[in-house]
């Protein structure tokens, strides 16, 4: 795989000031704030269980539902998301949608069709549409999973509303550009629009005064 595909501590702050020369915004959320964490997760089944839980809701919900189903199982796992009834999903604050989705993502995993651990050895568009096989997973999750877990350099995702506002606050856009819009600027970011999101998310949390993990 190209080495310009992937980013990890040793170049992505060098990373972050070659898109900072090239963009006076983001040079100036850079030179207020620092530069963004570098965020990662897990290429785990718990871990995408949790992206799923983040859909649609704030990241303290998400959290909460998550931390309740470890509570109830312990380690998560495939085999114990089957062995759990609606009831004790729901009991974890998992809606009636996202019981339906972590179900069918652990029968996935289970039968070898979404090849968790070995996502890494594939490109971009092919782990897309691996876990778009998924009830329930889409763009987003996907997108999430490339940049948070794979530290893939190229992903932007539009359905993000807290990024889609920072880009929005941080170039002064005005609130009825669509996101079709916002992608076609985002070009000029590429190849490393996921580090261009990580610090777009970096201002979105900084204005806020946000609790995020990895803060």
């Amino acid at each position: 795989m190209d080495p310009i595909t992937l980013f990890d501590a040793n170049n992505f702050e060098k990373l972050c000031r070659q898109l900072a020369k090239k963009d006076a915004h983001l040079q100036h959320i850079i030179g207020r704030h620092g530069y963004p964490p570098l965020w990662g997760r897990s290429t785990t089944f718990e871990t995408l269980v949790h992206i799923i839980l983040e859909q649609q809701v704030s990241l303290a919900s998400a959290k909460a539902a998550y931390i309740k189903l470890q509570e109830k199982t312990g380690i998560i796992t495939p085999e114990k998301i089957l062995a759990l009834n609606p009831e004790e999903l729901r009991a974890c604050y998992f809606s009636r949608q996202k019981i339906v989705y972590v179900k069918h993502l652990a029968e996935k995993v289970l039968d070898h069709s979404l090849p968790l651990h070995h996502l890494h050895k594939y490109a971009d568009e092919e782990v897309h549409r691996l876990l778009k096989n998924v009830k329930g997973i889409g763009n987003w999750t996907a997108d999430v999973f490339l940049m948070m877990c794979l530290h893939r350099c190229d992903c932007f995702p539009v359905g993000d509303v807290a990024l889609i506002k920072s880009v929005k606050e941080t170039m002064r856009l005005p609130a009825t550009i669509t996101k079709e819009d916002i992608l076609v600027m985002a070009e000029k970011w590429r190849p490393y629009r996921t580090i261009a999101a990580f610090i777009l998310w970096h201002a979105y949390i900084k204005k806020r005064n946000m609790k995020v993990d990895g803060y």
